[in-house]
């Protein structure tokens, strides 16, 4: 009997523990760098990472790991785009760490970002709207509403990188992590929601097998 043969149908996480999920970690990274000095007292050895962008830093790839841990045993799959995130986290945390060089994450969401982006566009000049693979669970569109669904998000990702690297580059570490917090995750949901009226008019009746 094949391995796949009878296994229970996947389960999917509801909004509110989703967005708990992709949260977290920020609100983790965003705590300790503001709380880093206080951290260190109360927990020495964190003292040994260096100053709060650090502490920060490594807090941070511990809260994405256990949110990656909680999705799989929860649903047993790992959606791509927190896994591919988590390995940018977890690679350049290592070497922000290592090398005790806070430019390594700063980095990160413009790494992730444009990764996104050029993936997207990319698969559209090969015909392929990987966008698809990526919702397709959420909702099903039509081809053209995946083409133009695929391009906006595809251009966004590459907004995004270009506006983490202004930030970084011109503001204070505190500022980036706030912004980071309090400023990309709110112009991704109302990005996220100015799609809502393409998504209704594409959308398709959901096929039952």
């Amino acid at each position: 009997m094949s391995i796949f043969e009878g296994r229970q149908p996947r389960k999917e996480i509801g909004p509110l523990l989703k967005m708990a999920l992709e949260l977290g970690p920020l609100l983790v990274f965003f705590f300790a760098n503001s709380r880093g000095e206080w951290l260190a007292t109360r927990f020495p050895f964190l003292a040994d990472l260096g100053k709060p962008i650090f502490i920060a830093t490594g807090l941070f790839m511990i809260a994405t790991a256990v949110a990656l841990a909680v999705s799989w045993v929860l649903t047993h799959k790992l959606p791509i785009m927190p896994l591919i995130s988590g390995i940018v986290v977890f690679v350049f945390g290592a070497l922000t760490l290592y090398l005790q060089n806070d430019t390594f994450i700063k980095m990160k969401p413009t790494i992730v970002n444009t990764l996104f982006g050029v993936i997207l566009l990319g698969g559209l000049y090969f015909g392929k709207s990987l966008l698809g693979y990526v919702f397709n669970s959420a909702f099903q569109l039509d081809a053209e509403g995946w083409r133009k669904l695929t391009v906006r998000w595809g251009v966004f990702f590459l907004f995004l990188a270009v506006l983490n690297e202004v930030v970084w580059r011109a503001f204070s570490t505190d500022f980036w992590v706030a912004f980071k917090v309090w400023g990309t995750m709110p112009i991704t949901i109302a990005f996220t929601l100015s799609q809502m009226p393409l998504i209704l008019k594409h959308s398709v009746p959901e096929t039952k097998p």
